[in-house]
């Protein structure tokens, strides 16, 4: 998969180590969490991994695989470029990238592990390009024609019906194109996207199906989580057409994963959500921000990664998790792996929580002290969700502060100044675990 994939930018600490800005009540349906079962049987967790690019090897193949055998990974997610398998014309593969996928997915096969195939780039002889960049394509290397989605939707749909039929249930599932909604337009671009991209599904899912019916299609590819874009899928006649719906989330990524569920709901959609890429890079204290994500140390990395497979682990509506990505490059962090090829914390934290994903998040901490004539509560806790403060006073609930952790999962509130200093009882909780594991503080 090409590394080129992060999605907001993140929330700049404010006063101390308070990230947003707090208010008197939570606001907006972000916050809400949409009921459902807790599933005894945790989603498929995995990592994303190299796929077939110009000059990969089938020793390359081998060693992803035996590194997401070791992580205890069930799904790999990994990228299968058209442009790459398909270069020069319809029917054409290229028999090297073919042989690289070949070995990839057999391997996979022999460690008991699924393979989520994440199609999209458009080949120079189909893509929708305006000529002036048309013009550039090359079947040798990326480049921005690749981009536009096909001029004809049937071109791809015979192709990933290829894939359905010659892999089969060695398959997770094939992922429709990748993040359509995404601004930079560095996976789709051109206008009309929603309704171009319905249409790339719509010709994709009965060819899958037609080649093998047990092959999962999965829609969206989504970096937003406010569902404008959803809504518009929706209008523009995508149902029917899916198996499960995939989302990437870095920043806020269990408020998100709620929020877009939300979305679903309100449109009668109950499929299943395939969160099959989020993460964190490692590369403070180097660099502030990467790809506009807010750089963090290697154990903060760790630590993230475990709570946010933990936090999803009873939760009926996530099929899968996979984390990007299994290594550095060398311009991004995201990976389990430095480019070197060192192992981060960052591994040694998905091995265990795959292998026994039920366990509890980190604890939300609480600490009160007095400065001058105002209370400053401090602390810590899981990542993904909006916090709560409410400050009790006299038996009345007189404060309640919504706010987001720092990039170190901390934070520090000023109480104003009018609640006084002496007589308040406080606590601190996540939206996503609620007030039944809130940190309480009285002074």
């Amino acid at each position: 998969m090409r590394m080129l994939r992060r999605l907001r930018t993140p929330c700049i600490t404010v006063a101390l180590t308070l990230c947003g800005l707090a208010t008197l009540s939570p606001a907006g349906s972000v916050l809400g969490k949409p009921s459902a079962r807790r599933a005894s049987v945790a989603p498929l967790g995995g990592v994303n991994i190299g796929g077939p690019e110009f000059d990969t090897t089938s020793a390359e193949a081998d060693r992803s695989i035996a590194l997401a055998q070791q992580l205890h990974a069930r799904i790999v997610r990994v990228e299968l470029p058209w442009s790459v398998l398909e270069p020069s014309g319809p029917n054409q593969i290229d028999r090297k990238t073919l042989g690289f996928t070949d070995r990839l997915m057999a391997d996979a096969a022999a460690a008991g592990i699924s393979v989520i195939a994440l199609v999209d780039s458009t080949p120079c002889w189909v893509s929708s390009a305006p000529a002036s960049v048309l013009a550039k394509c090359s079947t040798t290397q990326p480049t921005a024609a690749n981009a536009w989605p096909p001029s004809d939707p049937t071109r791809f749909a015979t192709f990933v019906a290829f894939l359905a039929k010659r892999y089969g249930e060695r398959l997770a599932a094939i992922e429709i194109w990748n993040e359509p909604d995404q601004i930079n337009e560095f996976y789709f671009a051109g206008p009309n996207k929603a309704q171009r991209y319905a249409a790339l599904l719509r010709a994709a899912y009965p060819a899958i199906k037609l080649a093998n019916p047990n092959v999962p299609v999965l829609a969206g590819s989504l970096v937003g989580s406010n569902g404008v874009f959803l809504r518009a899928l929706y209008a523009a006649g995508i149902k029917g057409y899916y198996d499960g719906l995939a989302i990437h989330y870095y920043e806020l990524t269990l408020a998100s994963v709620r929020s877009i569920r939300q979305v679903q709901l309100a449109n009668g959609d109950a499929k299943p959500l395939w969160l099959d890429e989020f993460g964190w890079s490692s590369c403070w204290p180097r660099f502030r921000i990467q790809e506009e994500q807010g750089c963090v140390t290697p154990g903060v990395q760790a630590l993230d990664i475990a709570n946010i497979f933990r936090a999803l682990a009873h939760t009926s509506y996530v099929a899968a998790e996979a984390i990007f990505h299994m290594q550095d490059s060398n311009t991004e962090n995201f990976g389990l792996i430095s480019s070197n090829g060192s192992r981060k914390p960052a591994f040694g934290a998905l091995a265990a929580v795959l292998a026994s994903p039920f366990g509890k998040v980190s604890k939300v901490t609480l600490a009160l002290h007095r400065r001058g004539s105002r209370v400053v509560a401090s602390g810590s806790g899981p990542v993904g969700d909006f916090m709560a403060l409410e400050v009790v006073k006299g038996g009345v609930l007189r404060y309640r502060a919504v706010f987001e952790l720092d990039r170190f999962n901390r934070y520090s509130i000023t109480l104003p100044k009018a609640l006084g200093t002496h007589g308040l009882r406080v606590r601190t909780y996540q939206y996503w675990t609620g007030p039944g594991r809130a940190a309480q503080k009285g002074i």
